[in-house]
């Protein structure tokens, strides 16, 4: 009896290592590039067989599965259009069902990117006119694949997650930002989009870079090295949040009970499950995902770097080298918002903080080819501008939209404010020039705000400032011999210049 029952478990372990496997975002309800070769991988034994089979393809593709049971193909896709299927066959036959061919954006960054079209159980999420919204929310071309928190020192091979088609009722856990994106896209272009979301709140930028490339910022992986270090030799760290886990559990199941917002969960000690932390969401939330095919990457965060700005430019600069490099589609498009305004209105006329350099910092990314940004200096909720999540994400959304119609795919449309040329001294006078003035600069108030102007002593004043065709003429009787200017240049400052397509121009000093 016991010979047999050993024969059964090894069978059955045989027969499970034969199955060919997929990675979770490869599934029904996908949405592929279109009018491209996109990449389509999974496990299998070592040297087994795989065909697949697409809807699409005359013929099907035959691969062998490497040394290491990985296998992987290229696809050659056709205009947009469905539904497809794909069959892929070894073994055991996996079947992937209602499979559309459009545009495939990657989303990624920290809350404000993670923020949800409906407030659910989180209460910093939910957008404007939240109900119309997501009562409104009928679009099944567009599908979303939402990565799960997976903070790892280790590099996964997959990240749990499924494909979604957008109603109602899926539309409530979709990054706002994105979707609107998503809606936008897809009623101008008529084709099917899908979004792959992979955001958590209050992320760092290094936490989205491989380990290799942030080689060149030996301090990060340094500190990181001493917090890991400590906290695996604290076994009272340990069992402290272990105590902590099990009362929230119990917490969150009264919650639930009694219809009232679950409490939050007990931060992990372990510097390891910290959104903060050095590659750790890289290896669990953007490994997974490579190489899928994508048409380009959306990315809103910038927030949780603020208190080292200076770093800011150059790991953005290898997080899009990283990404580029790892995806292997070449200088794919990376578009991005430069951070909203945030807290009190500022009363100075420079007030300049880290949030402030991380948006300078974002401006001097648009050097990086192939990338665009979204400004949103005027986004802050006007009844609530200490909420750093600002609710009207279908501004946000529609500005990527706007950049990405542009830029990517070659409409003939606005898709940015105005953005600082050059400037011109004309005795006490500066006459600035802009790019993207697209029909006209105007304000949106009767007077022009935000601009301050300074002599060689760099002591900022307001300026006084008026529109004159597609310039703006500052001069101050405080500053006689002008030879710097500021615009919006603090963390909310009163700021009015638009172009004539309603777009805000982008914070700028002229001077550095």
């Amino acid at each position: 009896m016991k010979n047999f029952i050993l024969l059964f478990l090894l069978l059955n372990a045989v027969i499970a290592s034969a199955n060919i496997k997929l990675p979770s975002v490869i599934g029904d309800h996908m949405v592929l590039q279109q009018n491209t070769k996109v990449k389509i991988w999974g496990w299998a034994d070592a040297g087994e067989r795989v065909s697949i089979k697409t809807g699409w393809l005359k013929q099907p593709l035959t691969i062998i599965t490497g040394k290491d049971g990985r296998w992987s193909s290229t696809l050659s896709t056709i205009k947009a259009g469905g539904p497809y299927e794909i069959i892929l066959q070894g073994k055991n036959s996996i079947h992937i069902a209602d499979v559309w061919l459009g545009e495939v954006w990657l989303c990624s960054g920290q809350s404000n990117m993670d923020m949800t079209v409906a407030r659910e159980d989180r209460y910093w999420c939910g957008v404007y006119n939240e109900a119309e919204e997501v009562a409104t929310a009928n679009y099944p071309q567009i599908r979303v694949f939402d990565a799960a928190f997976t903070p790892t020192d280790t590099v996964k091979k997959d990240v749990s997650g499924q494909w979604e088609i957008c109603t109602p009722t899926t539309v409530k856990h979709f990054s706002a930002a994105a979707y609107f994106f998503a809606r936008d896209l897809q009623q101008q272009l008529k084709v099917p989009v899908g979004l792959i979301t992979t955001a958590y709140g209050a992320s760092t930028a290094e936490a989205w870079i491989s380990r290799q490339e942030l080689k060149s910022f030996p301090e990060l992986l340094e500190d990181y090295a001493r917090r890991k270090a400590a906290y695996d030799t604290s076994i009272t760290a340990q069992k402290k949040y272990e105590a902590d886990l099990n009362k929230w559990s119990v917490a969150v199941i009264a919650a639930k009970a009694e219809g009232k917002d679950l409490p939050r969960e007990p931060k992990n000690p372990n510097p390891e499950k910290d959104q903060h932390s050095p590659a750790v969401l890289y290896n669990g939330m953007v490994a997974p995902l490579i190489p899928y095919t994508i048409k380009g990457a959306l990315w809103y965060q910038g927030e949780s770097n603020t208190s080292k700005p200076a770093l800011y430019r150059a790991l953005m600069e290898a997080l899009i080298a990283n990404w580029r490099k790892d995806w292997q589609q070449g200088a794919f498009p990376f578009l991005y918002v430069q951070l909203a305004n945030y807290g009190k209105l500022d009363s100075l006329p420079v007030n300049e903080k880290g949030t402030v350099l991380i948006r300078e910092a974002q401006l001097e990314n648009l050097s990086i080819p192939h990338t665009g940004m979204v400004v949103a200096i005027d986004n802050a909720n006007p009844d609530k501008p200490e909420d750093i999540h600002p609710k009207n994400k279908q501004a946000i959304g529609q500005r990527f939209s706007l950049l990405a119609r542009a830029t990517v795919y070659g409409e003939k449309i606005s898709y940015s404010g105005p953005m600082y040329q050059r400037m011109q001294v004309e005795g006490n006078k500066v006459r600035l020039y802009f790019e993207h003035t697209d029909g006209g600069l105007k304000c949106r108030d009767n007077v022009l705000k935000g601009f301050a102007i300074a002599g060689a002593d760099k002591q900022f004043v307001w300026a006084n400032a008026t529109i004159e065709g597609n310039t703006v003429l500052l001069s101050s009787e405080q500053v006689p011999h002008p030879v710097a200017v500021r615009y919006a240049w603090a963390s909310n400052p009163p700021a009015n210049l638009y172009n004539k397509a309603d777009l805000p121009a982008s914070p700028f000093r002229t001077d550095k």
